[in-house]
């Protein structure tokens, strides 16, 4: 014990407060802990359709060039994905997933006595991240479960130099539209820096989903983040990129690591954007589970918030942590929000139409069981 004290007198004070990220139960560990043969997992937004097969390809010719360290500045992803987006090459800053674009950015941005403004019940790697940096974080709380941005604005102050917006917001998968975010940057001041975290962009099927890249090539101070992990499935060669000017950008690759994205990471995406037919389905799929699921959560009279994500948050009306324990004990892994101040409900991932409709069996019987 007075080792253990001893040792710890060694970290910072800002780590030892950390409350750390608890990510999706593996299926492996899930099959061996509790000896099950068949696990499902809708824990952490990942493609239920695998992945982009063009991707696999390239990943099988690449594979001869792993002796080699990867291309530092990601020329030709860059390249693609500035034609993609109708921008140039400097506009891009790619990264080991967006986490590490998040680090980056505070890095990057955030003096030790300025502040950063974000909101409550959202993605809990800005306020990690910016612990880890020994950055102060101020939060809002959601109305609706959704982003309040007159709130954000409240909290803005002298001090206050980055703004993080989940659109759409992890785990709520709520939105702000194009009008309130017309209204919260007409309202703030030009140098504070806004980061529109966008990893769900690829699902949304509403008509007024602000269109972000406009307000980047209107010379804004705004970076927008999106990923290869989710509707591309490269989840696990952690793949993202942020747009932002090019004076920013600049800074931005001062601060991140030489050769931070893998080389089969950069050449999957490469071969991803181009596989139109693999993100159509995956679209689809994704759409048409979320209604099915919808309509099932209904007939149950168990509460959901709507998402235009690839997951639904789910109301269970009691402990979301034993929910996930006893879901856990028939194969069926999802994310309880006990960690979002949100303790009775659970997110799931929108899966294939088999592992929807395992899930809502299983969400019943244990829903049932619990309120005996």
């Amino acid at each position: 014990m007075e080792n253990k004290q001893r040792m710890k007198s060694l970290i910072r004070k800002s780590v030892l407060l950390i409350n750390p990220y608890v990510p999706g139960k593996p299926i492996e560990e899930t099959k061996r802990q509790l000896g099950l043969k068949e696990v499902i997992k809708l824990a952490s937004n990942e493609n239920p359709l695998g992945v982009s097969p063009k991707a696999i390809n390239a990943i099988k010719k690449a594979l001869s060039g792993i002796n080699r360290y990867p291309d530092a500045q990601g020329f030709y992803l860059k390249k693609r994905l500035a034609k993609f987006f109708g921008l140039i090459p400097e506009n891009f800053v790619l990264g080991n997933g967006s986490d590490e674009l998040i680090d980056i950015i505070i890095k990057t941005f955030v003096e030790p006595d300025e502040n950063i403004v974000t909101s409550e019940s959202t993605f809990l790697e800005y306020e990690i991240v910016a612990q880890v940096n020994d950055r102060k974080v101020k939060k809002a709380p959601l109305r609706y479960f959704k982003y309040d941005l007159n709130a954000l604005l409240k909290l803005v102050d002298k001090k206050t130099k980055l703004i993080f917006i989940a659109n759409p917001n992890n785990p709520t998968g709520t939105y702000v539209n194009r009008e309130e975010v017309a209204q919260f940057m007409n309202a703030l001041a030009d140098d504070i820096v806004v980061v529109f975290d966008e990893a769900y962009n690829t699902f949304i099927d509403v008509n007024d989903y602000p269109d972000s890249l406009s307000y980047l090539k209107r010379k804004r101070n705004i970076i927008i983040l999106r990923t290869f992990s989710k509707a591309y499935g490269l989840a696990g060669l952690r793949l993202g990129y942020a747009l932002a000017a090019p004076e920013l950008a600049t800074y931005m690759e001062q601060v991140r690591q030489p050769f931070n994205t893998n080389l089969l990471a950069q050449v999957a995406g490469l071969a991803a954007l181009d596989d139109k037919v693999f993100l159509k389905k995956t679209r689809r799929v994704t759409l048409e589970g979320k209604n099915f699921i919808y309509q099932q959560l209904s007939r149950m009279g168990v509460g959901y918030v709507p998402s235009i994500a690839n997951f639904i948050l789910v109301d269970t009306g009691t402990d979301s942590r034993e929910v996930f324990k006893l879901m856990l004990k028939f194969g069926v892994i999802v994310r309880e929000m006990s960690q979002y101040g949100l303790r009775n409900f659970i997110r799931v991932t929108i899966g294939t139409l088999k592992e929807n409709q395992r899930f809502l069996r299983v969400l019943s019987k244990v829903i049932k069981e619990k309120t005996r």
